[in-house]
C-alpha cells in the first residue's frame, strides 16, 4: 500500500463519514435554529426547551434516511474490501 493509496481510502472515508452524518446534522440544525427564533421572539429562555424537539427530529431523519446512510456505507465497505488485493503488494 503507497501513501497515496491511504490517503485515497482516508479522503473517502471522511467523505463518507460527512454524507452519512449530514442529514441528522442538518435537520437537528434547522430545528434548533428554529426554536432559538421563538426563544427569542417569545423572551422564553428555558434551554431544556430545545432538547425534546432536537431528539425527536433527529430519531425521524434516522427513520427516514436510515436506507440512505446504509447504502453509502455499504457501497464504501464494498468498494474498500473490492479493492483489498490491489493495497497488499
Amino acid at each position: 500500500m503507497t501513501y497515496a493509496d491511504a490517503i485515497g481510502i482516508g479522503r473517502d472515508a471522511i467523505f463518507v463519514a460527512l454524507m452519512v452524518t449530514a442529514p441528522v446534522l442538518i435537520v437537528s440544525m434547522i430545528v434548533g435554529l428554529v426554536i432559538s427564533i421563538f426563544q427569542a421572539v417569545t423572551q422564553i429562555q428555558e434551554p431544556t426547551l430545545t432538547f425534546i424537539p432536537k431528539i425527536l427530529v433527529s430519531a425521524l431523519a434516522l427513520l427516514f434516511f436510515g436506507p440512505f446512510m446504509l447504502a453509502l456505507l455499504t457501497d464504501f465497505t464494498t468498494r474498500v474490501f473490492t479493492n483489498l488485493h490491489t493495497f497488499t503488494r
